[in-house]
């Protein structure tokens, strides 16, 4: 049995493909398929042919060793090989040499760039003196002013100085003055006694009341800030009703 049907039986034996095999060793397929067929010609020397033989063998499982030495025996021992000669290129490389700078064309590209150099600093120049020229045209845009409208803020009303419904009654001694406060409605007597000079007394009444003065020249009284007459010579009896805008009436 060769080499190749050796291989290929082996092949076979493992439940490989020739696919399987070439990704195992990274050989090509077509190499391959030339080993199994005895033809190693696509091998590229019996240096790289040995090589494929013991890669195959291995991923097969067959030992390598025999199937070398037969082919050593069909084709001959390898000998002294030198390294330019199986590193050197089965086609040869064509170097190519670099084109030469033709003289005359650099000579005419220089000549545009100076040219346009040239051109672009007139055209410069120009439009420098151009803008610097006393009749050069300034057009100024109009300045628009905004005036800002007026705010209108709305005033707050003002709160009434003294609750509704209520007399805010506030008396003031000049001298002493003896003072009676009763509630009209019940009868009781909110307060009696006499106011030394210098003393103010407050009360804040809901319900209407008479206040009865022993001396009312002596006395300064204000009923929800609103000044009272109290300049009679005899003593005199007030009546404040909260439930009538803090009415005031003698008697």
């Amino acid at each position: 049995m060769s080499i190749g049907d050796t291989l290929a039986e082996a092949r076979r034996q493992a439940g490989l493909t020739i696919t399987q095999v070439s990704e195992q060793t990274r050989i090509r397929e077509s190499i391959i398929r030339s080993i199994e067929q005895g033809d190693y010609s696509t091998c590229g020397g019996d240096f790289y042919a040995r090589g494929h033989i013991r890669s195959i063998a291995e991923a097969v499982g067959v030992d390598p060793a025999p199937l070398i030495r037969e082919f050593d025996a069909e084709h001959g021992p390898p000998g002294n090989m030198r390294a330019s000669q199986i590193f050197q290129p089965v086609t040869p490389i064509k170097i190519r040499e670099p084109r030469r700078l033709h003289l005359g064309r650099v000579l005419a590209v220089a000549v545009l760039a100076a040219a346009g150099y040239g051109a672009y600093h007139v055209i410069s120049t120009r439009d420098t003196h151009s803008a610097a020229s006393p009749n050069a045209t300034t057009t100024v845009r109009p300045v628009v002013t905004v005036t800002a409208q007026p705010t209108h803020t709305a005033t707050p009303k003002a709160k009434p100085a003294f609750p509704k419904n209520e007399a805010v009654i506030k008396l003031t001694a000049v001298s002493d003055c003896w003072v009676s406060l009763t509630n009209t409605t019940t009868g009781k007597q909110i307060y009696q006694g006499v106011v030394k000079t210098g003393q103010s007394v407050t009360w804040i009444e809901k319900k209407q009341v008479s206040i009865r003065l022993g001396n009312p020249p002596g006395i300064h009284l204000t009923v929800n800030g609103k000044a009272q007459q109290t300049n009679s010579t005899v003593p005199i009896t007030l009546s404040i009703n909260p439930l009538n805008n803090a009415s005031v009436t003698v008697g």
